[in-house]
């Protein structure tokens, strides 16, 4: 059975997203949605709380780590994994977890947050997906060279929405054979279909406001 999982959501546990845990199953399965992996900036306790509450879909506790190169996604986690660690380090917990590593939104070149290419060359073996289309990506400059090289290499080059809001979940998500484990997943994604769509670009400035007004509470807390 094919199930539709939107592989890159964040929750108000990213400062810049408004989407609360409760929020993240009734939206879901009203865009079609079976599962979705929440992956928020450098904490899974956004993610543990939708597993706690979610009674009709899967989750996948994720983790979008920043590095001291930029960010990396961790999937089928346990434990949060510290941000600053290096690339190599991150990866190495990762798997110490039997967590599954892909590289979110690498050919946004707008995006301070993206890895560095020559880190995303290094690491290309290491990978188990790549995210080539990311529904938020304003100004995307795909490598398809790049791409080519770490499909040859094994990585799965995936689609996602990026959700930071309500509007936003299900843009873009990935139809697989139903799973049970990182190991099933794994071996589905081979022969993934992806559904592409942008989201609109108002959200930018949305996200942008929300972060501000997050810093200046903390500033006068």
């Amino acid at each position: 059975m094919k199930i539709n999982i939107d592989l890159h959501v964040h929750t108000n546990y990213s400062r810049c997203a408004f989407l609360r845990p409760s929020e993240i199953e009734p939206i879901a399965l009203r865009r079609g949605l079976d599962a979705v992996a929440i992956t928020d900036h450098n904490t899974i306790d956004g993610a543990m709380e939708v597993l706690r509450q979610a009674k009709k879909i899967k989750v996948i506790i994720g983790e979008e780590i920043k590095t001291t190169r930029g960010e990396i996604i961790g999937y089928f986690l346990k434990e949060r994994i510290p941000a600053f660690l290096s690339p190599e380090e991150t990866i190495k917990e990762i798997r110490k977890q039997g967590g599954l590593i892909s590289v979110p939104h690498p050919f946004d070149r707008l995006r301070s947050s993206r890895l560095d290419a020559d880190v995303l060359e290094k690491i290309l073996p290491d990978l188990d997906m790549i995210e080539v289309f990311n529904a938020r990506d304003i100004l995307t400059g795909e490598d398809f060279g790049l791409i080519e090289k770490a499909c040859q290499l094994g990585a799965v080059p995936v689609a996602a929405s990026d959700a930071h809001l309500k509007v936003e979940v299900g843009r873009s998500y990935v139809s697989i054979e139903a799973f049970d484990d990182a190991e099933s997943f794994l071996k589905n994604l081979q022969n993934l279909m992806s559904v592409k769509r942008k989201s609109p670009f108002w959200v930018h400035l949305v996200t942008k406001v929300l972060k501000l007004y997050r810093k200046k509470k903390r500033e006068h807390n």
